[in-house]
């Protein structure tokens, strides 16, 4: 059995392989509201044999979303639309996540495919927040500093969206802590201009993801993992960078978190980024080893047997792909034939099955 295929136990969680889907914006929603073409994307991901399924980045207030088209959990009526979609996923064999997320000042945009910049409230928009009054690039409106009452806030709406997300169904809850969102935002210095206690040293910067961490753990069941994703380094002369992940890190495995998603970038839109297949590889593998977590691999990991070496080299215990599945919602399946696996198929689809 390839060690990609391999089970993987993070406290009473058994994912049936380590191939992980990762949280993948789909702009497709309406007042924070998950639809069918949520149950599709996302269903579909879990037949095709993933271990892990995680629900694209679900703000946990209603100025925390990237676009008025992002998924949410804020309210009772958005946890009931998430329900049968983690029931379908744990049906077909895959553990339901969600990442809880705030996007901070990159919040209040267009998707993708309508431009760039942000949404001016006369057009659905809002006035983001963040940890200082900077915006993110020109075409981006500029942020409301947050006060102390609003990072009180903040944290107790990342707390009641974990509740919502454990009456939903889910069983793995990450917090996004990366690619240029609210919490990442604290933590490096080139988007924290604080002089507070959230603000300045390394230890005040991470003052408020950790509380998020904390409140997140709180509400979790014993029994159920918490993951952190994070960005490990900001690809960027003066900020966020690996040496300070490591200390986030072993912060934040002290205080319950049990695996680190290891991606980077998206801070600022000036950074150089060497995009090759596993270029994040290293920052994975340097978690695991130094600040003895367990961690995700991702970002261009593209084949088999790329994968299986990651995961049996001991670089990362699960890899997460994203356009891989967009391109192939069946990867693991097809996986496992590569790699000489005998993988059961969907009963409906075995008849489809290459024989050998």
């Amino acid at each position: 059995m390839p060690t990609l295929l391999s089970t993987l136990r993070l406290r009473d969680v058994e994912f049936r392989n380590r191939i992980f889907v990762s949280p993948m914006c789909q702009y497709s929603a309406r007042d924070g509201m998950p639809n069918e073409w949520h149950m599709v994307h996302l269903g579909s991901r879990a037949v095709g044999g993933a271990g892990l399924v995680i629900a694209e980045a679900t703000a946990v207030s209603p100025i925390g979303r990237i676009t008025p088209d992002d998924t949410g959990i804020w309210n009772d009526e958005q946890a009931a639309g998430w329900a049968p979609i983690a029931r379908f996923l744990r049906e077909n064999g895959a553990s339901p996540g969600i990442q809880l997320a705030h996007a901070g000042r990159k919040a209040s945009c267009l998707a993708p495919w309508k431009g760039s910049g942000s949404v001016p409230p006369e057009a659905g928009g809002w006035e983001p927040e963040a940890p200082s009054a900077t915006p993110f690039a020109p075409d981006y409106a500029a942020p409301r500093a947050m006060t102390s009452a609003d990072i009180a806030r903040l944290v107790e709406e990342f707390r009641a969206a974990t509740t919502r997300a454990l009456a939903a169904g889910f069983e793995v809850v990450e917090i996004h802590m990366a690619h240029g969102y609210l919490l990442h935002q604290f933590l490096s210095p080139l988007s924290n201009r604080r002089s507070d206690e959230f603000g300045g040293s390394l230890e005040n910067r991470m003052r408020l993801p950790l509380l998020v961490v904390d409140a997140v753990r709180a509400a979790l069941p014993e029994r159920l993992p918490l993951f952190v994703r994070i960005s490990a380094t900001d690809w960027a002369d003066g900020g966020w960078d690996l040496a300070q992940s490591l200390t986030l890190a072993r912060r934040a495995r002290d205080r319950g978190v049990d695996l680190v998603d290891c991606s980077s970038g998206g801070l600022v839109p000036y950074a150089k980024i060497p995009a090759e297949a596993g270029y994040q590889v290293g920052f994975a593998a340097a978690l695991r080893r130094e600040a003895r977590i367990a961690t995700g691999a991702v970002g261009l990991i593209l084949t088999p047997e790329q994968a299986e070496g990651i995961v049996a080299r001991g670089d990362a215990d699960a890899v997460l792909l994203a356009r891989p599945f967009l391109r192939d919602p069946y990867w693991p399946l097809h996986a496992a034939d590569a790699l000489g696996a005998a993988t059961p198929w969907p009963v409906q689809y075995e008849r489809a099955r290459p024989r050998k």
